[in-house]
């Protein structure tokens, strides 16, 4: 494209972010531990499918932080991959963490109640496969979950 093309027809940016769902129960690992920590890494995770999500996701990706056993399972903050994927140096085999640090708490909790009665979510890996730790989420998904927080 010649350049004066350019000024006038500026390439459009292109959000290349991915969006998660990170689960936790609060005895295993809270918010509240999150918010003072600031940075931590994620373990434990020995489900083939959630380990494939952590392997996608890139620093910077933002995630939501669900609790999933405290009072009403609810997405309650947010956080972002502050690196990507490494060995589980506790295993051998083909298990990796992820490190996420603290963004924001949410206004309001949104709460996995809410999510499913919200048609727009209803193809949200929460609704569909809900026992899964680690998820993908849509931008739709994110935003809407984002307005609902407000």
């Amino acid at each position: 494209m010649p350049l004066d093309l350019l000024v006038i027809f500026p390439k459009p940016k292109i959000d290349c972010m991915n969006y998660w769902l990170i689960k936790s129960d609060p005895e295993t690992y809270s918010f509240e531990r999150m918010k003072k920590e600031k940075k931590t890494n994620w373990d434990g995770v020995h489900n083939y499918a959630a380990r494939n999500h952590l392997k996608a996701m890139k620093k910077g990706d933002l995630s939501f932080f669900y609790e999933s056993m405290n009072g009403e399972p609810s997405i309650v903050g947010i956080v972002k991959v502050a690196k990507e994927h490494y060995q589980d140096p506790t295993t051998t085999e083909s298990w990796v963490w992820v490190d996420f640090e603290y963004v924001e708490e949410v206004k309001k909790p949104v709460t996995l109640k809410e999510v499913k009665g919200n048609k727009k979510l209803a193809a949200m890996a929460l609704v569909r496969i809900s026992r899964l730790s680690v998820q993908p989420v849509t931008k739709e998904e994110w935003d809407e979950v984002i307005a609902m927080s407000k």
